[in-house]
């Protein structure tokens, strides 16, 4: 566990690109091996990849609609979040009911910097915001059993289960959330 200054969260820069990129390479990473799907090199490699290029997305506010925050501490970036319409998994899982809701996702924080409230911390900060935009609902997912295990303590009981999404014996999951 490393933790030493105070906690800051703003808004994603430009400058932010190449730490947020790193901080990707090593969450997803960690977050593959935790699940024991660290040998699916491709996936990982897709995922990081899809994540920083939402983030750079984000830099263009006339022709994007995503928002994406990043926790430092000591000047390090060790999180993210984003808020954005919601992305393709949420709509195969739900039969696209859930497609005017937006949606939490680009949690990632640092291994070492886990279990010491800045996923928290984000999620608090994104309700902050969402009430400011007036936005009652939002959703997310997770295929991550970890994660899950979460998001069950913090959000409930799953708008949507789906069982075998990623393969055999995998479960993908769906909240729905009032911004509280």
């Amino acid at each position: 566990m490393t933790k030493v200054g105070p906690l800051n969260i703003y808004p994603l820069t430009e400058d932010d690109i190449s730490p947020v990129s790193d901080l990707y390479k090593l969450a997803i990473t960690d977050a593959f091996e935790s699940e024991g799907l660290g040998h699916l090199q491709g996936d990982i490699q897709q995922e990081i990849e899809s994540k920083i290029r939402m983030a750079a997305a984000s830099l263009n506010p006339p022709n994007s609609d995503i928002f994406f925050w990043v926790a430092r501490i000591d000047g390090r970036v060790v999180g993210t979040i984003s808020y954005a319409p919601c992305g393709e998994d949420i709509r195969v899982c739900t039969g696209n009911r859930l497609d005017a809701v937006g949606e939490l996702g680009s949690l990632y924080v640092l291994p070492e910097y886990q279990g010491q409230g800045i996923g928290s911390a984000l999620i608090a900060m994104l309700m902050v915001f969402l009430r400011e935009q007036g936005i009652t609902q939002f959703c997310l997912d997770s295929g991550y059993r970890r994660a899950q295990t979460r998001w069950l303590r913090k959000f409930g009981q799953p708008y949507a289960v789906v069982k075998d999404y990623w393969g055999p014996d995998s479960v993908h999951m769906v909240w729905l959330s009032t911004v509280s």
